[in-house]
């Protein structure tokens, strides 16, 4: 038995996220299917993000064990074969039998893209058009009051029942016009259903001037309740950058958290 990691990426638009659902287009089944055509095993496919309905990756690392005797390394060519134009698998490679796609990510990178200028059909797939100038510096000042560890509850889209800590850590979020985008990066140990894009919306609406920059911070704590709280952004500008899990990779999980990280 091998357990084999992929590195995968792929269009979300019209996916229905990542995790399999019954009568619906994901990522995860997709790949499972795809294994079961050369293998002919019926496997699990285990992933590091449970991305949104619609969201993209460039770097969703996923794992499954398998008793082909195919070479780990061919595993992407193979499965390119098979699989449809809006999915690929960027690497495939063998990797130790305690090694979790899930829970020894170490941190993970998301990106959410703001268009500021006319509309382009092309970029609609991947970007949120929002058609004016923002205020990159206030959002950089407004960021900065995220990163660190705290309760994200405010920034979630809805929280799932099972979920009872949403205190989550963020290492850093930069802010910064690309061209005609503004694109924030967003590095943390998981998330929140959700959290990335209300963040990337928190930002968009200090950026534009509809909320004071200190108010960002008073979501964090007790005063979250008396505010509004952010919009949550559509699902085309979220892309799944990489994870990262370093050099000896480990199980992570650690009270609360075990079973939260996504």
């Amino acid at each position: 038995m091998k357990r084999i990691q992929l590195v995968v990426s792929y269009d979300g638009t019209d996916f229905r996220g990542w995790a399999a659902q019954t009568g619906q287009r994901t990522v995860q089944s997709t790949l499972r299917e795809a294994v079961r055509r050369i293998s002919g095993e019926e496997i699990e496919i285990v992933g590091a993000s449970r991305t949104d309905s619609g969201a993209h990756a460039k770097g969703q690392v996923c794992h499954f064990d398998t008793e082909v005797p195919i070479e780990p390394e061919k595993w992407a060519r193979i499965l390119n074969r098979v699989l449809e134009p809006d999915v690929a698998v960027v690497t495939s490679k063998q990797v130790d039998a305690s090694f979790h796609s899930r829970f020894c990510a170490k941190d993970r990178m998301y990106r959410y893209r703001i268009s500021t200028s006319v509309r382009d059909p092309i970029r609609s797939r991947f970007a949120h058009h929002y058609g004016r100038p923002l205020d990159v510096r206030l959002m950089n000042q407004a960021a900065r009051a995220l990163v660190g560890d705290h309760d994200f509850v405010a920034f979630t889209e809805e929280l799932d029942p099972s979920v009872e800590n949403t205190r989550r850590t963020l290492f850093s979020i930069d802010v910064r016009q690309v061209r005609d985008e503004v694109w924030v990066d967003v590095v943390g140990t998981a998330f929140l259903r959700g959290m990335m894009r209300r963040i990337a919306g928190a930002l968009l609406e200090v950026g534009r001037g509809y909320r004071p920059v200190e108010e960002v911070s008073r979501l964090l704590g007790e005063e979250r309740n008396r505010l509004m709280w952010p919009v949550v952004l559509p699902a085309n500008g979220l892309c799944l950058m990489r994870i990262r899990y370093g050099r000896n990779p480990k199980d992570n999980r650690s009270g609360d958290n075990r079973s939260t990280a996504s």
